[in-house]
């Protein structure tokens, strides 16, 4: 991979464990998960989305 190169990772809800959004993060200046308030249409509510492995 090139230097700077960034890869898609996917968004999991921690309520209802539904998969709702991809994101593309660079992994070499990011190696912690990604934790993200975003909208869930299943829980209809703003809750918070961590990065899956």
């Amino acid at each position: 991979m090139a230097i700077g190169s960034k890869k898609k990772t996917i968004l999991v809800c921690e309520d209802c464990l539904g998969r709702n959004y991809s994101i593309k993060k660079s992994t070499i200046a990011q190696k912690e998960r990604v934790i993200v308030k975003k909208f869930c249409s299943t829980c209809n509510g703003r809750t918070t989305h961590k990065e899956t492995r």
